[in-house]
């Protein structure tokens, strides 16, 4: 099984845009007993692969409690970066 972040980057590989909830109950089956699957931590580790240039902001809007989501994607060269360094 992959490290949280490693499984969290390669999501992005295999879909188009997501945010932090879309991802978590992707991987909630493997990964819900780790202590960094929360979601602040989740929205962490999205905004660092952000900021290191492995996935981009795509998108935002508010849920059903009036939080604001921040959506993300992996353009193709991304995708190749992450698929590159996590097999």
């Amino acid at each position: 099984m992959l490290p949280l972040n490693y499984a969290m980057l390669k999501y992005f590989t295999c879909h188009d845009r997501a945010c932090a909830d879309d991802v978590m109950e992707a991987l909630k089956g493997d990964y819900s007993s780790f202590s960094a699957f929360t979601k602040p931590k989740m929205q962490e580790a999205l905004m660092t692969a952000e900021k290191n240039g492995l996935i981009s902001e795509c998108h935002f809007d508010l849920d059903d409690a009036g939080e604001v989501r921040v959506y993300y994607s992996a353009g193709q060269e991304q995708r190749d970066t992450i698929n590159s360094y996590i097999k």
